[in-house]
């Protein structure tokens, strides 16, 4: 069984309700299919019910056992609208300000979300990273002891030797374009966590740079140096360590040569956090060309409660990964 059989399997014992506030697509609309098909989720499609419809008649989908929310409807967004300010009383719109911004069902989905009728949000596919983290941010607001959001992704690559089979987790390719070494470290606590808590690992995280241990010099080698330091002073309970170049990180061999001390991450490392986007960026394009990987990305970490994006270019495949893992976030929230 694969990570991504696994990650199905474990939603399936505890299936949730999600919101999909881009529902008039056609892709979308075989995503939440696809969650009926396997059982992970309750769909609940967001927006205008006749137009939802005619793109699953077009489509040939089935709407059977999907709830569909009319996010045009003044009645409800008014009762939505009610109920999250009196639980938010603090929020950053007034009632009038929110109805506006429910023009976008991806606001009427997160509101409902807040107020716990839905359990999670997916999102991503017609809307931008900006426009969902802009949104979830507003709506749902980051979890305690969070400062900026980052991202995880999954990474299934057949041959890949280590304690997790063949896979390896990787961040962050989506939010920090040049991130401080506070944003690495904390970026670095945030992935730990999250894949010790939904995956069961025994996380050992390794922060890259160019350099391994001061055999490059420079200012982000100082900076990923530095964001070890934090990570570890913040959290010595996970095991986090570099400045690593990446071979260093990951084979025992190399980091033998390289890594002139204990480690418990050099040569063994499950999760890479890259120094920069564009880094993680690249590196991600790499293991999609030149691979025979299977990949869950980005997943997002930070929110209050669980807003998964998706890239516009993910598959029903892909995007149905994302969804259920958003489903097992929100059902080890509830335990």
């Amino acid at each position: 069984m694969n990570i991504f059989d696994k990650i199905f399997e474990l939603t399936k014992q505890k299936p949730q309700r999600v919101a999909f506030p881009e529902a008039d697509t056609k892709e979308i609309i075989l995503v939440a299919h696809e969650v009926i098909n396997r059982q992970i989720g309750f769909p609940y499609l967001f927006g205008s019910p006749p137009e939802i419809r005619k793109v699953a008649q077009a489509g040939g989908v089935s709407l059977d056992k999907m709830t569909i929310v009319d996010a045009t409807d003044a009645n409800y967004v008014d009762r939505i609208i009610t109920n999250y300010l009196d639980i938010k009383p603090a929020a950053l719109f007034d009632k009038t300000a929110l109805k506006r911004k429910t023009r976008d069902p991806l606001y009427s989905a997160l509101i409902a979300e807040a107020i716990g009728e839905i359990d999670c949000t997916f999102a991503g596919y017609t809307h931008t990273t900006a426009e969902v983290s802009t949104a979830g941010q507003t709506i749902i607001g980051l979890a305690d002891g969070i400062s900026s959001l980052s991202s995880i992704g999954l990474i299934n690559i057949p041959g890949l030797p280590g304690k997790e089979g063949v896979v390896l987790a990787i961040g962050d390719a989506a939010f920090h374009v040049d991130p401080t070494a506070v944003q690495l470290a904390m970026n670095a606590i945030a992935a730990c966590d999250l894949m010790n808590k939904i995956l069961g690992w025994e996380s050992r995280c390794a922060i890259l740079s160019y350099s391994t241990l001061g055999s490059g010099v420079g200012p982000n080698v100082s900076k990923v140096a530095q964001a070890v330091k934090i990570a570890n002073e913040k959290r010595h309970d996970l095991l986090i360590d570099g400045e690593f170049q990446l071979d260093a990180a990951v084979d025992m061999d190399i980091a033998r040569k390289k890594v002139k001390r204990e480690s418990k991450v050099a040569g063994q490392a499950n999760i890479l956090i890259f120094p920069a986007i564009d880094a993680a960026n690249i590196g991600v394009k790499i293991f999609q060309q030149y691979t025979n990987c299977e990949m869950l990305i980005p997943i997002t970490i930070g929110f209050d409660k669980p807003v998964q994006d998706c890239s516009r270019g993910s598959s029903i495949t892909e995007m149905t990964r994302d969804v259920a893992f958003a489903c097992l976030q929100a059902g080890m929230r509830s335990n």
